[in-house]
């Protein structure tokens, strides 16, 4: 069982997300605000991060805490972060897979949002390497 954490400002599909991923043998934790999801990280650190970009603050603040995470100095930078946006819905910017490197868009993967759930569960399972354990992140497969 990998411990997950999911961060998002829609706490509907927040919510959502973590029962289907519960049901599917995962812990996880929500958070709706960036800086709560930092300080939960600090007292436990999750195996995958599900992150939005765009907060009501911010419409950026998720690139924001994944650059934190993959900075030189962080305890984080090797957590897979899984990042689902509406973000190419709002702005005309074309984001996808393609666009994932270690500065422009750090994460491990993308999926745009709408996301159907069994697809979330899908491609969270495969970032853990399958069976919800650990798995190399995909970013450093490419190297």
């Amino acid at each position: 069982m990998a411990y997950l954490m999911i961060v998002d400002d829609d706490a509907d599909f927040a919510e959502a997300a973590a029962e289907v991923l519960a049901h599917a043998g995962h812990e996880v934790e929500v958070r709706t605000d960036i800086d709560q999801a930092l300080a939960s990280m600090e007292k436990r650190r999750p195996d995958l991060v599900v992150l939005d970009v765009m907060f009501p603050h911010d419409d950026a603040a998720g690139f924001g805490l994944a650059r934190r995470m993959r900075s030189e100095d962080s305890p984080f930078r090797d957590v897979r972060i899984l990042m689902l946006t509406a973000i190419n819905q709002r702005f005309p910017l074309g984001f996808s897979v393609n666009d994932i490197q270690s500065y422009w868009l750090p994460v491990s993967d993308f999926l745009e949002k709408p996301v159907d759930l069994d697809a979330l569960v899908e491609r969270v399972n495969t970032l853990l390497g399958g069976g919800g354990q650990r798995a190399q992140d995909p970013r450093e497969q490419r190297a």
